[in-house]
Parts: C-alpha cells; structure tokens; sequence
C-alpha cells in the first residue's frame, strides 16, 4: 500500500486544538508531551487525545481524534490518569516534534505525510517555559490553514 493510498493511521502523538486546529505533539515517552499539552490547554486549548492519536483523511484534509480506550482522559505525570474535556475530529493544522532540537532560525516548516495529507513539522524542546507560547506561534505561522 502507498502512503497516498492510506486514508487512516494512529501515531504516537498527544494532540490539543488550538481556535478549532489541532497541533500534533510527537515524541518518545518522557520526552514533554502531555506536559506541553497540559500548558496549551492550560492557555484555552482543548485535549484532542494523550499519548495516541488517531488521524484520517476526509475531503482532503486531515482529522484527529483519540482512540476510544483513552477518549478524554490524560496522564498526567505525579498526578495520574485525569479525566479532562476532549474534542473531536479536530482538522489537524500542525505537528510539533519534541524529539529533535529546534534550529535557531528555520526558514521553512519541514513537512511529514500522514493518512496521505502533508502536514508541516516543527521541532520545539518541550519543556522549556515558553514551549507553549512557540507552539502558538508555530501554528499561527506554520499551521495549515482550516479548509
């Protein structure tokens, strides 16, 4: 199967929406994503899926949710599993990679395929304090716009 032909995958990335975008956060295990997504949604974003999430591709653009098993619930690192308000098929504007140092100044987004849709990637060190407000940023000037 091409990766054109796949209309569906689940990645190994906790997910928030941001204005109704979501914004992917990949990266190993302990590496700041739920920690990441806890300040974004801190800041008013909404907890699309931790730890897995599930995009597919509709009309042409791409849609995140989570898996049923984990659908509104977050692990939340000393605290445990909390229950916290999710949406749902949230158009995915953006992917974050905590796993990679960001360069100082990067002229362009690199891009990664997912269920047969580009989606821009952008490196950002999750724990650093203004991890959230870059994220913003990046999706503001990187995100793909809502179709």
């Amino acid at each position: 199967m091409t990766a054109t032909a796949l209309s569906s995958e689940t990645i190994h990335a906790t997910s928030v929406a941001i204005g109704g975008r979501a914004v992917l956060i990949c990266g190993q295990s302990g590496a700041g994503k739920s920690d990441l997504a806890l300040r974004l949604i801190d800041r008013g974003g909404t907890l699309v899926s931790d730890d897995y999430t599930y995009v597919r591709r509709v009309d042409g653009r791409l849609l995140a949710s989570a898996p049923d098993t984990i659908r509104g619930r977050m692990e939340v690192r000393g605290i445990g599993i909390v229950a916290m308000d999710a949406v749902e098929d949230a158009p995915v504007a953006l992917m974050i990679d905590v796993d990679r140092a960001p360069e100082r100044l990067p002229m362009l987004a690199e891009r990664r395929r997912l269920a047969g849709v580009d989606v821009p990637v952008v490196p950002l060190a999750a724990l650093e304090a203004s991890a959230a407000i870059k994220a913003e940023l990046a999706l503001k000037i990187f995100g793909l716009a809502e179709q």
